[in-house]
């Protein structure tokens, strides 16, 4: 094990070289979407040029920049005031090339904390096509009677492809 004082933190660590570099990318990334996150926080300021969500494209322009190309299932939550404009981006779960586990607390949780009156769900497919496969149109149906439950609108629930998108609502799940 490595023994050594770092100038930029002045920390003590006992990582090897290597765990140490992958530690300072986690890092690096943390402070990314930290940043990513309070440019999604900024109706919460209101600013004027707060997102707006009137339609799944909508949702596709905000989101698919950031995760049509994500090599792992990504299932994220949008907060929404009672006019729609974007109070938060959350991610809930990072799964795997194909799925990813969803569990209904875990997805309702930061809303109820922001008191956040609707959501949309929002998940990529890294394999680039977008439609839905029995267990999103599974979650989604679940995802509803939780919300119905929480006084939570849930408006949609966008699946991000390579350069397309399908909206469960617009296909009659919700």
């Amino acid at each position: 094990m490595a023994h050594r004082r770092r100038k930029d933190d002045r920390q003590l660590t006992f990582l090897a070289p290597e765990d140490a570099a992958l530690l300072q990318l986690v890092r690096e990334n943390l402070r990314l979407l930290a940043e990513l996150r309070v440019g999604y926080r900024s109706v919460a300021h209101g600013e004027p040029n707060a997102h707006q969500v009137r339609s799944p494209q909508d949702v596709a322009d905000l989101l698919a920049p950031e995760m049509e190309m994500l090599a792992q299932e990504q299932l994220r939550v949008i907060l929404l005031d009672t006019r729609n404009r974007v109070l938060d981006v959350v991610m809930i779960y990072q799964g795997n090339v194909g799925s990813a586990v969803v569990r209904m607390a875990e997805l309702f949780r930061e809303a109820i904390v922001a008191n956040a009156p609707a959501v949309i769900l929002v998940h990529n497919h890294p394999s680039g096509d977008p439609e839905a496969s029995q267990d999103d149109v599974r979650i989604t149906k679940d995802a509803a009677q939780a919300a119905k439950l929480l006084s939570i609108d849930l408006l949609d629930h966008v699946i991000l492809g390579h350069g397309r998108h399908v909206s469960l609502k617009e296909r009659g799940v919700l």
